[in-house]
């Protein structure tokens, strides 16, 4: 009788479209990512990923594409989200909002670490930060860390403002692009004369469209981005997912780093790695001062 109403159960789920692991799965991981460019797109390179996820960690794992930093600190503080793809600020923000931790931090070019950059057209007569003066920028959003922190932190450095409100003072006009590529590709276009961002966003002009451009000042070193999950989450599945993307550092599924931003592999990071992020947005006044 038994095994006869369990068969009942699963034929009716399988004409819904439900499989039994996913009807047993009443708690699925869910995952934000940040999307940088197409958000559309970020989900369906990420689906590969997902899959690996899903067989190595035997659960299901919901998915969604933020397409601000903002989002993703909320998701996390609201617990609609587990575990969230961001950047150094997002995460500070995100710890105290909300108590989330990181598990990883990503690596490029064999590095853990990364820098902001202001770049300008070659063309454009800048030569160095003191030319923006009465200028255009263009920044990616408010809280993000190589997009906008860093950059006026290369100002602030260089004496020549010392918080967002100089900023204001200092150029013509600031914006925000809402994405590394759309902020690089204002300063090409000549939309902005210039652009403050990560280093990287620089590879996502084409090869002609680099020789275009140039950097006139770069940050410090920068954390790179990190994967964080949410305060409450299970020790084990937290632990698993670390597991699991570490092993994609090398071995049969390394390819699947290409689908994760194109990252070179991962490395295990605590708080203590983002001391000094943590620091610098108490100054600028993007943390409460305790």
């Amino acid at each position: 009788m038994q095994r006869t109403l369990q068969r009942l159960i699963c034929a009716l789920l399988t004409l819904m479209g439900i499989s039994a692991a996913d009807a047993a799965d009443e708690k699925p991981l869910r995952i934000a990512f940040i999307a940088y460019q197409n958000p559309d797109q970020l989900i369906e390179d990420v689906r590969p990923v997902v899959a690996y996820l899903e067989e190595t960690l035997k659960v299901s794992v919901k998915y969604f594409a933020a397409t601000d930093y903002a989002g993703i600190v909320e998701a996390l503080r609201n617990e609609t989200a587990d575990v969230g793809f961001m950047g150094p600020l997002q995460y500070v923000l995100a710890h105290q909002e909300a108590g989330a931790y990181p598990i990883l931090g990503e690596i490029y070019n064999g590095s853990p670490n990364y820098v902001s950059r202001i770049f300008v057209r070659k063309d454009s007569g800048i030569d160095n930060l003191k030319d923006l003066r009465g200028k255009t920028i263009a920044f990616v959003d408010p809280i993000s860390s190589s997009g906008y922190m860093y950059p006026l932190r290369i100002f602030r450095k260089a004496g020549l403002v010392e918080n967002s409100e100089d900023g204001q003072k200092f150029f013509k006009k600031i914006y925000f692009a809402g994405g590394d590529e759309q902020a690089i590709r204002a300063a090409l276009n000549n939309f902005v004369d210039a652009a403050g961002i990560g280093q990287y966003s620089y590879n996502l002009l084409r090869p002609e469209e680099r020789d275009e451009m140039k950097f006139i000042a770069e940050s410090e070193k920068i954390p790179s981005h990190c994967v964080v999950v949410r305060k409450g989450l299970d020790k084990q599945t937290a632990s698993g997912l670390q597991e699991a993307l570490l092993a994609l550092n090398d071995g049969p599924r390394h390819s699947l780093l290409k689908y994760l931003y194109n990252v070179g592999g991962y490395v295990k990071v605590t708080h203590e790695d983002y001391l000094e992020v943590e620091r610098i947005a108490r100054d600028y006044g993007y943390l409460r001062t305790r």
